[in-house]
């Protein structure tokens, strides 16, 4: 599981996030993955400093809200935005915090991801502060990515508990 504290960590020692405005088309002539990353906008901390280990990891994260072209209140347009970023990325990955689990747009896009995408390109980063774990509902369902032992991202199978990938591989 990844400790929100690692999260707020990362998002500290990040560079400029400049992965995020190039394009989907770049990424992939550059020939990196591409990631929608669904997460409660309470968390945009966390959400930078989760984004910034997948860039580590050779992804172009794409976050909604540094996006220039997103409505400044949430619409339709907004809604159509959204489902076309998360068809046009190659992963959905889901940020689950104790925020995104009450929040009304992140149960919205996994659902609208689960329905668009593979199974096997829907990854959950359960997550665990303090007092409690999150994203425990999903992990027989999705993928599931953590923080291996060594700092890198590793990615394993629904229930699986051993024999992950490391995400640098898978992506």
């Amino acid at each position: 599981m990844i400790t929100t504290d690692s999260l707020r960590g990362a998002s500290y020692k990040r560079a400029q996030f400049n992965a995020i405005t190039r394009s989907v088309q770049q990424a992939k002539i550059l020939g990196q993955s591409t990631i929608f990353l669904c997460h409660s906008h309470k968390d945009h901390t966390l959400a930078l400093g989760f984004a910034q280990l997948l860039q580590e990891a050779g992804c172009k994260v794409y976050i909604d809200w540094l996006d220039s072209e997103m409505p400044e209140k949430p619409n339709k347009e907004t809604a159509a935005r959204i489902q076309l970023k998360i068809k046009e990325n190659d992963y959905f990955v889901y940020l689950a915090t104790e925020n995104s689990s009450k929040s009304r747009w992140c149960p919205w896009e996994i659902g609208y991801a689960d329905g668009v995408k593979v199974t096997n390109k829907i990854v959950i980063a359960p997550t665990k502060d303090r007092t409690n774990a999150y994203g425990q509902e999903y992990l027989e369902l999705y993928q599931r990515i953590e923080i291996a032992s060594n700092g890198s991202l590793a990615i394993f199978d629904p229930g699986m508990t051993t024999n992950g990938r490391y995400a640098n591989s898978v992506w």
